[in-house]
């Protein structure tokens, strides 16, 4: 049994939550956001709070209901706060800049490296080596900031390049005499 599944997400104040036809969707103070609902799983809302159970006893049905409540919860989670990723530029003359629309990053090409912000994201740069990028959705934040770090990806004998806030880069020895 899923132990995390086992868990009733809670709706705070402010939050509603929505279970039609096959859709469940979650309205709050920063948007709207929904899920499409899988037929192996029952998602009931009572007493303030969204419980996930498995519809039937069947191995995908028990395989899919934790990840199911997790979804849940990053739902409920990004109306009401949002998730924010942050990178870390480092390298000589690698800097990024934001510029309404569009995110301006300098990383060693013979050329600027520009990329769009899609919709319902916000791109800051506090200083020109970090980069902010927030919304309510996590999966589009966490996929916006993985495109944004495949330009650069930190190498292990420097550790120039894009990296998480918080990541370890395992570096390594130069070549030695």
């Amino acid at each position: 049994m899923s132990r995390i599944g086992k868990v009733p997400v809670a709706l705070p104040s402010g939050v509603s939550a929505t279970a039609e036809g096959s859709v469940l969707s979650v309205k709050g103070p920063k948007g709207t956001l929904t899920m499409p609902m899988l037929d192996d799983i029952s998602y009931g809302i009572e007493d303030g709070r969204i419980v996930v159970r498995p519809a039937n006893d069947t191995k995908r049905a028990r395989s899919f209901w934790g990840m199911h409540r997790t979804l849940v919860q990053n739902l409920v989670t990004g109306v009401t706060d949002g998730f924010t990723k942050v990178l870390e530029i480092t390298g000589v003359g690698y800097r990024a800049a934001a510029q309404g629309r569009n995110l301006r990053l300098q990383l060693g090409y013979s050329h600027d490296v520009n990329i769009a912000v899609p919709e319902g994201l916000e791109v800051k740069t506090p200083d020109p080596t970090t980069v902010e990028i927030s919304g309510n959705d996590r999966q589009r934040v966490g996929q916006l900031a993985a495109e944004i770090r495949q330009w650069r990806k930190p190498e292990p004998y420097k550790g120039k390049g894009i990296k998480y806030r918080g990541e370890f880069i395992f570096r390594k020895e130069g070549k030695k005499k």
